[in-house]
C-alpha cells in the first residue's frame, strides 16, 4: 500500500515546482487551443526581408526548458542534429529570418492525443531569398509536442528534418 502512494503521489511531487510564469504572456488566441498555437508557431517566424519578428511572441508559445532540434544529413553524409533551446535558436536564426525574409506556412497535419499531451506531424513549406538573390524553397516535416496545462496550450519541443534524398510521404501532406 506504501509503495503505491509513493507511485500515487511522485507526479505531484515531480511537477509541482513547474514554474511557467517566466515566460512572456501570450496572446490569449495563440494559445487557446493546439490549432492556434501551432498557427502561432508559424506566423511568429515569417515575414518579409527586414522585417522584425515577435520572439517575445514566439517565447511565449514555449514551455520553459523547451528544446528546438534541426536534424538532417551532413555534407560527408553522416547525419546530424543540433539541439537548441529557444533562447539559442533566436539568436542563430533570428538574424537570417530578417534579413533573407522566410515565410513557412503549413501544407498538412497528422496529430495525436491523449489527455493533455499532443503530437502533431506538420509538414511545411517555407520561402526565403537565397544567398544567390533568387527565390528558394524548402520542404519538412516538423514534430511538435504540445502539453495543455488545462489553461491554455503550451510547445514542449519541436523536431524537424527537411527534404534532402527523402520526399515527404503523401500521407504527411493532407490539410
Amino acid at each position: 500500500m506504501k509503495l503505491f502512494l509513493v507511485l500515487l503521489l511522485l507526479p505531484v511531487v515531480l511537477f509541482s515546482g513547474t514554474d511557467t510564469t517566466a515566460a512572456p504572456q501570450p496572446p490569449p488566441e495563440d494559445v487557446a487551443t493546439s490549432d492556434a498555437i501551432i498557427t502561432a508557431l508559424y506566423d511568429v517566424i515569417s515575414g518579409a526581408a527586414g522585417q522584425a519578428r515577435d520572439f517575445d511572441r514566439m517565447r511565449s508559445l514555449f514551455i520553459p526548458g523547451a528544446i528546438m532540434v534541426p536534424t538532417g544529413v551532413r555534407p560527408n553524409g553522416t547525419v546530424g542534429y543540433r539541439k537548441m533551446s529557444v533562447e539559442d535558436y533566436i539568436s542563430s536564426s533570428g538574424p537570417m529570418l530578417v534579413q533573407s525574409g522566410f515565410t513557412e506556412k503549413e501544407l498538412g497535419r497528422t496529430v495525436e492525443q491523449f489527455g493533455t499531451i499532443m503530437h502533431a506531424f506538420s509538414s511545411y513549406e517555407g520561402t526565403f531569398t537565397g544567398r544567390d538573390g533568387k527565390p528558394a524553397s524548402i520542404r519538412g516535416i516538423n514534430t511538435i509536442q504540445l502539453f495543455s496545462d488545462g489553461i491554455r496550450w503550451w510547445i514542449v519541443s519541436i523536431l524537424w528534418q527537411a527534404e534532402g534524398n527523402e520526399k515527404i510521404p503523401e500521407k504527411y501532406l493532407k490539410p
